[in-house]
């Protein structure tokens, strides 16, 4: 994906990846809920998606689709962050996650499930 959103503009695609199709004046209400926003500060956002081809706009209502997928997203921004940061290890992103303490059993076991997807 060369699409490169920033965190305002994955708070507008969270919106459309959790409820699906929605207009802008919807988006904004939730925004506005969530973390405050005002109306003008979500469609100068949602015009910035627009213009990435990361949101297509429809008549009537302003209906807003994303065009992207949150998996494809979450993929991307985990490999930059893995190059970013741990040099391109993987094993070294696993490594911190699972030195953090505050991990569950469940968490734990959930985790030795994935890795066994893979062996």
């Amino acid at each position: 994906m060369n699409i490169k959103l920033f965190d305002s503009e994955l708070k507008v695609m969270n919106v459309l990846w959790r409820e699906g199709d929605a207009t802008a004046k919807h988006i904004s209400d939730v925004l506005k809920a969530e973390v405050g926003w005002n109306v003008n500060t979500t469609y100068t956002l949602i015009k910035r998606c627009i213009k990435k081809g990361a949101i297509e706009r429809s008549e009537p209502n302003f209906m807003c689709h994303a065009l992207i997928p949150k998996e494809e997203v979450q993929e991307s921004e985990t490999n930059e962050l893995i190059n970013k940061i741990y040099d391109g290890s993987a094993d070294k992103l696993f490594a911190a996650l699972l030195g953090r303490k505050k991990l569950t059993a469940e968490q734990i076991e959930r985790l030795k499930q994935i890795v066994g997807e893979f062996q």
